[in-house]
């Protein structure tokens, strides 16, 4: 009978540790603010935490520029992603990614930068000039600030440069007049660059980027999921993870808290940013 013993603490060991409903590994996908490297770096930490935390094997993603993101996310290759509020409105509508946490206490605004050094004092000074952005569809750096700008009457013309990284690096080696940013890429640029650097103009704020999760991972594994982060957000031992990707912790979050974006009238990623 020593098989129906092992059967029994088979399923004794089953029924106390939590298994993923999905056996294979799930991705969790970044948008591809900056270089790969760097973000595998900063992120890698907390996917290490909420990994042990829930028992999941996850692995992590990104791609090599906006677009391709966009396309991954169209096509549900991702279980769980960090996206820009424009992404999450419009995939939440068209691929029914779900919301499942934000940023606590953070909005999250679009600038406009320029190099130090640069005559240019005001957003009037930026008529008729090129103006770096890293896609057409990052929400703050360039829908928000491009908005701003047509809004002002100020004509510019835009160069998307694929990256939050590259917008800093072509306006401090004077390829272009100015760039859209967000603070947290801004500080985390390269001090070369960063100190080259000088903000003309900040946005008012809306709702962050969302964690959300393709629509048929589990309840239960959403749930696991969420748990981890906030454990990890009151976890003062690990406070280093959220330093090291720039956050102060997560909130469960619902699809509603983004409708501040969805007011700006934003249907789809087909809309022209010029």
């Amino acid at each position: 009978m020593a098989w129906l013993s092992r059967f029994a603490l088979l399923s004794l060991l089953v029924g106390v540790f939590a298994l993923p409903t999905n056996a294979n590994p799930l991705t969790f996908a970044v948008v591809p603010q900056q270089s790969a490297k760097k973000m595998a770096e900063t992120w890698q930490p907390l996917i290490d935490y909420v990994s042990n935390y829930t028992g999941f094997e996850i692995d992590f993603k990104t791609a090599k520029d906006i677009p391709t993101f966009e396309a991954n996310l169209a096509d549900g290759k991702y279980d769980i992603a960090y996206m820009n509020p424009y992404h999450f409105v419009v995939f939440n509508e068209s691929a029914d990614y779900r919301a499942l946490a934000r940023q606590r206490d953070k909005e999250i605004r679009g600038l406009l930068v320029v190099h130090k050094d640069s005559p240019i004092r005001s957003l009037d000074d930026l008529s008729g000039t090129e103006v770096a952005f890293p896609a057409p569809a990052a929400f703050a750096a360039t829908i928000i600030t491009s908005a701003h700008l047509r809004m002002k009457k100020i004509a510019f013309v835009p160069r998307y440069v694929n990256s939050h990284d590259s917008v800093y690096l072509a306006v401090q080696r004077g390829f272009f007049n100015a760039g859209g940013g967000i603070v947290r890429t801004l500080n985390s640029s390269p001090d070369d660059v960063k100190q080259e650097l000088r903000i003309l103009w900040k946005s008012k704020g809306y709702t962050p980027h969302a964690i959300a999760t393709h629509p048929n991972m589990a309840l239960a594994d959403r749930q696991a999921i969420l748990n981890a982060l906030l454990a990890l957000s009151n976890d003062t031992s690990k406070s280093w993870i959220l330093k090291g990707i720039g956050f102060n912790g997560f909130i469960a979050s619902n699809d509603s808290d983004w409708d501040d974006v969805r007011a700006l009238g934003i249907a789809s990623l087909s809309r022209p940013h010029l």
